[in-house]
C-alpha cells in the first residue's frame, strides 16, 4: 500500500514537474510571438497530452483537479464586488443573462432536433449545455486585454455569472428527463440549499471576520494563505456536497467578504495559487483535445465548433442591440462569450450517466467546445485585425469646428483635466481664452458644463491659425498625448516667436523632448503634486512648517537643475544611471551643508546650465 502511494505521490510529482517546465519554455515564447496567454496554454497541454507526446497523466482528472483555479478566479472576482454593487447588477444578471441563456439554449436546441433528428429531451441537453461560455476563458482573455472595464466586458462577467447560477437548475432538470423515479431535488433540498446559502451570510459576518482578526494577530503571512485557502476550500466542498457549482459558491464568499478589511489580504493569497491553477486548468482542456477524432471526422468537429461560435454570436449579438448597446459593443459581446463553457462538460457527463446521451455524442460534444474554447483567442486576434479598423471607419467623422476670430491672449491645447483647471482659473479673473480639443467626445462632455471649447486638431497648423496664435501671448500645451504635444511645441517655436509657451509634461521623457524642441516653461504633472505630499509628510512626522518648506524648495532647486544637467544624456541608459547615482550622493551632502547657501548655488547652476542648453539649441537649429 505504502508502495503504491509513493508511486501516486511520484507519478504527480513527475506531471507536475513537466507541466511546469513545459508552461515556463512556452509560455514566454507564445507571448513573444503575440499569442494570448490562453492559447499557449492549450498548445501546450495539447503537446503533452495523449494526442503527442503521452508524458502525462489522466487529462480528466487533471481537469478536475485544475478546476480548482476556476473557483479561485471566481472568489477573487466576488472579493472585488461588494453587495451592494452586485444588487445594482441584478437587472443586468437576470435579463441580460437570462435572454442569453434560454434563447441561445432554445435555438440551439431546435437546431439539433431538427437537424440531427435527436429526441427533444435530449437535444434540451445539448443546446443549453452549448449555451454556457467559458469563464475561465473569457475573464483571462478579458483582463490580458485591459476589457474587463468596458461596456462588452462588463455585460460579459454579468452574463457569465447568470450562466453559473443556470447550471444548478439544469442539473435538477436532467433526471426528470431522463425518467428517473428517484428524485433527489424536493423541498427538503431547496430549504437545505437555502439553510446553507443563509449559514453562509452568518458565517462570513460574525466569525470568518473575527476569526481572521485573530490569524492576523499572530503576524504569520503564511497563516494568512492557509485561513484564505481554508476558507475557499470548504465552502467550494460545502457546495459540491448538495449538488451545486462550486465557483458559484466561492463567488458568493467572494461577494460576502467584499466589505471585510482582511479583503486585500485574501486577494493577495489567493492570486499565486488562482494564477498557477488557472493555467493547469487550460493546459488540461489542452490535452483533452483528442486529434485522433478530430482526423477521422474533421468537418463534423470543426464545422460544429464554427457553427456554435456563429450562432452563439448571432443571437448574442442582436440580443445586446436590442439591450440598447452600439453595434461595436455588440459585436465585441458576441465575439467574447461565443465559445463553449468549461459547466457544459459537466452537465454532458451527468446526462450520458442519465442516458440522454451516448457516449459517442458526449465525445464530439466535448471535442466541439474544447475546439470553440481554442478557437476563442484565434476570433478576439480576428477581431482586433479586422474588426477595429472597421469600427474606426464606421464612426461618424465630425467636422471640425469653425473658430471665431476671438483674438484672445491666451489659446490652451487641449482641454482634458490640466486644461480645464487652468481655464476655470483664468475664467475667475475675467481672461478670455481660446480652448482647443481634439477629442469629440470630450468636446461634448466639457460643453455641457458651460465650457466654450472648439473641437479641432492643434497638429492642423490651420486649426492653430484659427485660434489666433498669431495674435496671442500665451499658449499653454496640455496635451497629454507625448507625440502630438511635441509636435504641436515644435510648430509654435518655429512659427510663433513672440509667443510665450507652457508647456505641461507628463514625465521626465516628456520634460527632455519639449525643452529640445525650444520650450522653456514646463511642468510635469505630478511633480508639484509630489512635492507638496512631502512636506505635508514631514510637518506630520513633527518637522517645524519653515523647516519642512526649505527643504522642499531646496530638493525643487537641486532637481530643476538636474534635469537640465541630464537634458543631454537623457537618451543614454547608463550615462543616466550613472549620474542619477551621483545625484542621490550630491542631494545627500548638500543636505549636510547649510541650506541658504546651497540653494544660492543651486540657483547659480541651474541657470548656468539653462544658458547652455539654450545655446545648443540654437547651435543645432543653425
Amino acid at each position: 500500500m505504502f508502495v503504491l502511494a509513493a508511486s501516486a505521490d511520484s507519478s504527480m510529482m513527475l506531471d507536475a514537474t513537466i507541466f511546469l517546465g513545459a508552461a515556463v519554455i512556452l509560455i514566454p515564447l507564445a507571448k513573444r510571438f503575440g499569442i494570448a496567454t490562453v492559447l499557449g496554454y492549450l498548445f501546450t497541454g495539447l503537446l503533452l497530452g495523449p494526442s503527442f507526446l503521452k508524458v502525462a497523466g489522466n487529462p480528466d482528472d487533471l481537469l478536475h483537479f485544475s478546476e480548482f483555479g476556476v473557483v479561485l478566479l471566481l472568489f477573487i472576482i466576488g472579493l472585488e464586488l461588494q453587495p451592494s454593487r452586485l444588487w445594482a447588477l441584478r437587472q443586468q444578471i437576470f435579463v441580460l443573462g437570462g435572454l442569453q441563456v434560454i434563447v441561445t439554449g432554445v435555438v440551439l436546441m431546435l437546431l439539433s432536433w431538427y437537424f440531427l433528428d435527436i429526441r427533444l429531451s435530449h437535444s434540451f441537453v445539448i443546446g443549453f449545455g452549448l449555451a454556457l461560455s467559458s469563464t475561465a476563458f473569457v475573464l483571462q482573455l478579458l483582463g490580458e486585454k485591459k476589457q474587463l472595464a468596458t461596456t462588452h466586458g462588463q455585460q460579459a462577467f454579468t452574463i457569465l455569472l447568470f450562466q453559473d447560477i443556470a447550471v444548478i437548475p439544469l442539473l435538477a432538470a436532467l433526471p426528470f428527463l431522463s425518467g428517473a423515479q428517484e428524485q433527489n431535488y424536493d423541498w427538503i433540498y431547496f430549504a437545505k440549499v437555502i439553510s446553507i446559502f443563509a449559514g453562509m451570510i452568518f458565517v462570513s459576518r460574525f466569525v470568518v471576520r473575527p476569526f481572521f482578526k485573530f490569524v492576523a494577530s499572530s503576524n504569520a503571512t503564511e497563516l494568512l494563505t492557509a485561513t484564505a485557502l481554508f476558507i475557499v476550500l470548504g465552502v467550494s466542498l460545502l457546495m459540491n456536497y448538495i449538488g451545486l457549482s462550486m465557483a458559484l459558491g466561492a463567488f458568493l464568499t467572494g461577494v460576502l467578504l467584499a466589505d471585510s478589511e482582511y479583503r486585500h489580504e485574501l486577494e493577495a493569497s489567493i492570486e499565486p495559487f488562482k494564477g498557477l491553477l488557472l493555467g493547469l486548468f487550460f493546459m488540461s482542456v489542452g490535452m483533452l483535445i483528442n486529434v485522433k477524432l478530430i482526423v477521422a471526422k474533421p468537418l463534423l468537429i470543426i464545422g460544429l465548433a464554427g457553427l456554435l461560435m456563429l450562432i452563439k454570436f448571432v443571437v448574442l449579438t442582436i440580443i445586446a442591440r436590442l439591450m440598447g448597446n452600439k453595434n461595436e459593443s455588440s459585436i465585441r459581446l458576441g465575439v467574447t462569450l461565443a465559445q463553449g463553457g468549461e459547466f457544459a462538460f459537466v452537465l454532458f457527463s451527468v446526462a450520458t450517466a442519465q442516458h440522454l446521451l451516448t457516449r459517442e455524442q458526449q465525445n464530439i460534444l466535448n471535442l466541439v467546445v474544447t475546439v470553440s474554447m481554442a478557437m476563442t483567442p484565434l476570433a478576439f486576434l480576428l477581431l482586433e485585425k479586422i474588426g477595429n479598423p472597421l469600427f474606426a471607419k464606421a464612426k461618424p467623422s465630425k467636422e471640425y469646428d469653425k473658430i471665431p476670430n476671438h483674438e484672445h491672449a491666451v489659446v490652451i491645447a487641449g482641454f482634458g483635466r490640466v486644461g480645464q483647471i487652468i481655464g476655470r482659473v483664468l475664467r475667475m479673473h475675467n481672461i478670455e481664452f481660446t480652448a482647443i480639443e481634439k477629442s469629440a467626445n470630450q468636446v461634448d462632455f466639457v460643453r455641457k458644463f458651460g465650457n466654450q471649447v472648439y473641437y479641432g486638431n492643434p497638429k492642423n497648423p490651420e486649426i492653430l491659425r484659427a485660434a489666433g496664435l498669431e495674435n496671442a501671448k500665451v499658449f499653454i500645451i496640455a496635451i497629454g498625448d507625448i507625440e502630438l504635444s511635441e509636435t504641436v511645441a515644435d510648430y509654435a517655436v518655429r512659427n510663433y516667436p513672440h509667443l510665450t509657451i507652457l508647456a505641461r509634461a507628463k514625465n521626465r521623457e516628456h520634460y527632455y523632448r519639449l525643452r529640445d524642441v525650444g520650450v522653456k516653461y514646463i511642468w510635469r504633472e505630478t511633480y508639484l503634486t509630489s512635492l507638496d505630499m512631502s512636506r505635508e509628510t514631514l510637518e506630520i512626522l513633527g518637522m517645524d512648517p519653515k523647516t519642512a518648506r526649505k527643504t522642499v524648495q531646496m530638493f525643487r532647486d537641486y532637481d530643476d537643475a538636474l534635469i537640465e544637467r541630464q537634458r543631454a544624456i537623457y537618451q543614454d541608459e547608463a550615462e543616466m544611471i550613472a549620474s542619477a547615482q551621483s545625484a542621490i550622493q550630491e542631494l545627500e551632502s548638500l543636505f549636510d551643508s547649510d541650506m541658504t547657501t546651497a540653494k544660492h548655488e543651486l540657483h547659480k547652476e541651474k541657470e548656468r546650465f539653462e544658458k547652455l542648453a539654450d545655446e545648443s539649441y540654437s547651435q543645432t537649429k543653425k
